[in-house]
């Protein structure tokens, strides 16, 4: 009876007939201990499983090697590896059932050094691998990319005549498939006479792990027509995933439709790729509505709507879906908190990214580099780069990502020297630079005003690193160049690219133009622009901007005229505030916010004492032909300052005022926040789409260089 329930379940029922039994006075055999751990390892019930082996010690069963293979077993399966290596170091004899439950266990948790070395071992000590041996070890070496492993395994195979059957061949072309090898993947899939569907699943799982999404489609395709039934949820949620890889929408709902038809959208394994496959596709409203329609719902159907909102621009969607997985009592994981820190990066949500920093120690998260990473990426981004650089350097492990983040976090502050200082350690440790350390260093020499270091640094990326230059590190000289006023320079500098210059290139001369006030060389850039298709809003702005600047208010008009002619619309100034949690936004003109009254008459007062103090309004940073006092008005309540009003009259003395604008700041509001410092004795940080800005009595880190 005990075995019949450990086989078939309810294994409890083996467990409590176990005890039945002992109870009674009958005495456990090496018959029963091997079938009732099998029962504890269904239940992953480790409790038990330690106390039968206590039972198994006191009949001194625990040297059987039937005993010792299920107690090995168990504990394998219970993550107890290290207890598992205990009783099989203790077996006085092994035989080859109990060195592939060792190799088998140490493959299933992820552990390739300790599974291959197992598979090592067993041959020094004379015992021949067979097919559940090779079954066993495969799936670790291709979850780690080792194909010339892999390859070893495969022709171990073929020497010692392994039958080639469809579970060992299927091994094999999964192996393939995982180390990016989809052409011996296919060799094999086409060499098997008898295919399952494991089979197929393996084939179009490799077109899409190898990016051939058309392939795995077509495979598919196949498998329907040749075997007969329905596709597995497994299956199905491979191809769906390959879906969301080539970005295809329509295709994606035809599976949903599929899967819907079939009655496998309650598998959770279908769902969650269904809704990753719907954020990855830039439709979050249809992920939405798919995630509330889920019956079931784990950490990864929450992790996936959390990347999605986060990927496509929704964070504070993000921070509420997160909220709400807390209070559906489902456990965030580290790839949900990969979701979570990024979305506080984006809002400046700094208390929320350090109850997240908190709860990633707790969980033991922290250790992990790419929540590492992600950590001194939120620190960065909200305000806090010294915090970052503490991360960093607490970190045991880097990979050549973290080296990146905390210099661009550095030239995101204005702290070009600091970014290249870490640049010159980074070349003493093992991680070389790739073409994004040169991509942040540029930028933090832009930042920073640092023209001769960023020329160094863009000409030895190619002549000592081999980096060739990409149209991104073009853009970040041209952008280094443009805002030191060497505009020449940066015009002659696209000129000999060796590529064509795209509207991105084009936009940054642009802006240094309008910083310069070179309305010439502003249109013609503006006509290189519209020559090559302008790809945002931003071109228009600047041109705009540099019209009105220069008081020619019908070239301006024109302007907005043949932008809206294009379908461009202008992104309204938005800034934001975290208060107590909370995150607070505001645009220019706002009336919307509850305590609006005592925003605009904390703005008022200190317009008058900014007044006192010698403050004129800058008029020019008004795109609009009206009155002075007009223009007044329309500067007093930009976005920036509405949201640095708020802060001051809703958070303490001590606490720091972060804000963060979806546009650059504008110069007036630069200039006010200066005197603000100065009249209230309180510090303000601005972070705006290029830098951030830290106002300090009366004084701007960014040296005026912005």
């Amino acid at each position: 009876m005990i075995r019949a329930y450990a086989w078939d379940g309810p294994f409890e029922k083996a467990v409590d007939l176990y005890d039945e039994m002992v109870d009674s006075g009958i005495t456990p055999t090496k018959y029963t201990f091997p079938f009732v751990l099998k029962a504890c390892s269904a239940l992953l019930d480790a409790e038990t499983g330690v106390k039968i082996h206590a039972h198994a010690k006191r009949q001194s069963l625990d040297s059987d090697v039937y005993v010792c293979t299920a107690l090995v077993d168990f504990y394998l399966k219970c993550g107890r590896l290290g207890d598992a290596r205990e009783v099989f170091d203790g077996m006085p004899e092994r035989d080859v059932v109990a060195w592939n439950a060792m190799v088998s266990g140490f493959s299933s948790h992820g552990c390739y050094w300790d599974a291959v070395g197992l598979v090592l071992e067993m041959q020094q000590q004379g015992m021949e691998p067979n097919s559940s041996t090779v079954l066993a070890v495969l799936p670790v070496i291709g979850e780690a990319s080792r194909l010339n492993q892999g390859k070893a395994v495969h022709g171990f195979c073929l020497r010692k005549g392994i039958k080639f059957d469809v579970m060992v061949g299927t091994a094999i072309l999964d192996m393939y498939g995982k180390c990016g090898l989809l052409v011996y993947a296919k060799k094999i899939f086409h060499g098997l006479t008898l295919k399952n569907e494991v089979t197929w699943s393996a084939i179009i799982g490799a077109c899409v792990t190898c990016n051939s999404i058309g392939e795995g489609l077509d495979f598919f395709e196949k498998m329907r027509m040749e075997l007969y039934g329905s596709p597995s949820p497994v299956m199905l949620a491979t191809v769906v995933r390959g879906c969301a890889k080539l970005n295809d929408l329509n295709i994606g709902k035809q599976l949903h439709c599929y899967t819907t038809k079939l009655g496998f959208n309650s598998e959770l394994i279908v769902g969650n790729t269904l809704l990753s496959m719907y954020a990855k596709c830039g439709s979050v409203d249809d992920a939405m509505r798919f995630f509330e329609a889920m019956e079931f719902k784990d950490s990864v159907s929450y992790s996936a709507l959390i990347s999605g909102c986060v990927q496509n621009g929704y964070a504070e969607e993000a921070l509420q879906m997160f909220h709400k997985m807390q209070l559906a009592c489902v456990v965030p994981e580290s790839a949900t908190m990969m979701g979570f820190l990024p979305a506080c990066s984006y809002l400046s949500a700094l208390q929320h990214g350090i109850c997240g920093h908190s709860y990633s120690v707790v969980r033991g998260f922290a250790s992990d580099i790419s929540i590492s990473n992600a950590l001194i990426d939120m620190y960065s981004k909200c305000g806090k780069v010294d915090s970052a650089r503490r991360v960093f350097d607490n970190m045991s492990h880097r990979d050549v990502v973290s080296w990146n983040a905390m210099i661009v976090g550095y030239g995101i502050h204005g702290l070009g020297k600091d970014a290249i200082t870490l640049f010159q350690q980074m070349q003493n440790g093992p991680h070389k630079p790739d073409d994004v350390t040169f991509i942040a260093l540029l930028s933090a020499c832009s930042h920073a005003g640092l023209v001769t270091e960023g020329k160094h640094l863009f000409l030895v990326m190619s002549k000592e690193f081999n980096i060739a230059p990409k149209m991104d590190h073009y853009f970040c000289m041209v952008d280094l160049l443009g805002r030191a006023g060497f505009l020449d320079e940066a015009h002659k500098l696209i000129k000999t690219m060796p590529f064509d210059p795209d509207a991105h290139i084009w936009n940054a001369l642009l802006s240094a133009c309008r910083t310069h006030k070179n309305i010439e060389l502003g249109e013609e850039v503006s006509s290189k622009i519209q020559s090559v298709g302008p790809t945002s809003t931003g071109n228009f702005v600047l041109l705009f901007n540099l019209y009105t600047t220069a008081r020619r208010w019908d070239d301006a008009a024109n302007v907005r005229i043949h932008q809206k002619e294009l379908g461009f619309k202008k992104k309204p100034g938005c800034s934001w505030i975290e208060v107590n949690g909370n995150i607070h936004a505001f645009i220019g003109g706002d009336l919307s916010h509850k305590e609006s009254y005592e925003i605009y008459k904390k703005l008022e007062d200190l317009f008058t004492e900014m007044k006192r103090l010698g403050y004129n309004t800058e008029s020019d940073f008004v795109y609009h032909d009206v009155e002075e006092e007009e223009k007044e008005k329309i500067l007093l309540y930009h976005s920036e300052k509405l949201a640095v009003a708020y802060g001051l009259i809703s958070l303490k003395e001590d606490k720091p005022i972060v804000i963060t604008k979806n546009l650059r700041v504008c110069g007036d509001c630069h200039t006010a926040l200066k005197y603000i410092t100065i009249i209230t004795k309180r510090e303000i940080t601005v972070r705006d789409t290029s830098r951030f800005h830290h106002f300090r009595d009366g004084v701007c880190s960014c040296g005026e260089f912005w």
